[in-house]
């Protein structure tokens, strides 16, 4: 991984590495644009940290201290000026170059020297994602291993404790290899997304810890939520006042990344977790562009997931802005309200038809009162709709 504020010095660093190193994948991460990586950053699943001195506005021996702080992190290779080398030693750094003068056999010959003491130091290696069942544990350098809690065709999540803190987590770690027209692109749009995330604080988002990316992987360390997802509360029925709680609570959270130019893509029941204090956080944002959605059809015919909460244009392929996902929280609103999905249909292309041309389905005369909020998050047309999260404190 390569942190500097210079896309220049980036790609100088990154030819210096792929001439010897072909194969090597390498994320470019720009702290003056993207911002500066948590605290808590481990940089777990990967091999080397070239940190540069050009940051912006923090002192880049700063940075290295930051790092340094968290047990088990990889080694360091500082570039700046000559003068800051006694500094930077002392702060950490497994080897410092002189920014202006990197020489190519000496650039090689340290951090093969670096790469070779790692793989003595670290045993387990630093990532392994197998299959559980066989008695494979996945290997992220921070973290231990409890159990595996869910896997899709790109990811699996897992339970895990943090080693420094003993704080329990969930990994998620995506195995989509970037495709040759994408190049590592897509998973350095993942990790600005979630970065962007990690530092919104809101209380109805799901904390993201750490963040990493390794050969063909991106893994993302964020709060264990123990309440269970919306989806299992709601088969257990809910009162109208925890329904519009919990509802109030998603407008917030959506309203706040909205600000910050985040979409989430795949709002549904189970993307919205509880938490003991019967809270609600969203999770999986914006993961629904990333990776091809997956329907899953039951034996009875009953198609679970994203088309019932797909908006129009969604499900047409067409745009999408903040106001698809207004949309979406309107259906999980009225699926709260009433215990029933507002659309229901023997296939995914029924339900989405349902979507674009059916009526917008009236609320029992219990909860009637919500009837012309609910419309205008289930308008079909975006321009008829809310055109913002945070107009919905206001209408409730």
């Amino acid at each position: 991984m390569i942190i500097d504020g210079e896309a220049d010095f980036r790609t100088l660093l990154m030819h210096h590495v792929t001439t010897h190193w072909p194969d090597a994948n390498i994320t470019a991460y720009d702290p003056t644009t993207v911002g500066y990586l948590p605290d808590a950053f481990s940089g777990a699943g990967n091999d080397l940290i070239l940190l540069g001195d050009r940051v912006g506005d923090r002192d880049g021996v700063d940075i290295l201290r930051q790092f340094r702080k968290v047990r088990g992190f990889p080694p360091v290779a500082y570039f700046g000026g000559a003068e800051d080398k006694p500094v930077a030693v002392k702060a950490g750094a497994d080897a410092f170059f002189t920014r202006d003068r990197v020489h190519h056999d000496t650039f090689v010959v340290r951090l093969s020297e670096l790469l070779a003491a790692n793989r003595r130091t670290v045993t387990t290696g630093s990532l392994f994602v197998g299959d559980v069942a066989a008695g494979v544990n996945p290997l992220i350098r921070g973290y231990r291993f409890i159990r595996k809690l869910g896997t899709t065709e790109h990811s699996s999540v897992y339970l895990a404790e943090r080693e420094s803190s003993g704080q329990r987590v969930v990994l998620k770690v995506l195995r989509q290899i970037p495709d040759a027209s994408d190049g590592v692109g897509a998973f350095d749009r993942f990790l600005q997304e979630y970065e962007l995330i990690a530092e919104l604080a809101h209380p109805n988002i799901v904390r993201i810890f750490d963040l990493g990316v390794g050969d063909d992987h991106a893994h993302i360390a964020m709060e264990y939520l123990d309440g269970g997802d919306l989806r299992e509360r709601m088969a257990r029925g809910l009162t109208e006042s925890s329904a519009v709680r919990y509802f109030r609570q998603m407008a917030s959270a959506l309203a706040e990344i909205h600000k910050v130019g985040i979409l989430h893509r795949d709002l549904k029941p189970a993307n919205v977790m509880l938490r003991s204090d019967d809270t609600v956080a969203l999770i999986d944002f914006g993961l629904a562009k990333r990776l091809r959605l997956a329907m899953e059809l039951t034996d009875s015919g009953e198609i679970f997931g994203t088309p019932y909460y797909m908006s129009p244009e969604q499900g047409h392929g067409g745009t999408v802005d903040a106001r698809s996902d207004i949309y979406s929280l309107g259906v999980i609103f009225h699926e709260m309200l009433t215990g029933v999905k507002p659309y229901q249909a023997e296939s995914a292309m029924g339900i989405i038809y349902q979507h674009a041309r059916a009526p917008i389905p009236l609320l029992p005369a219990r909860v009637a009162r919500y009837q012309a909020l609910l419309n205008m998050m289930l308008a079909k047309q975006p321009e008829d709709r809310l055109q913002s999260a945070a107009e919905i404190p206001e209408w409730l």
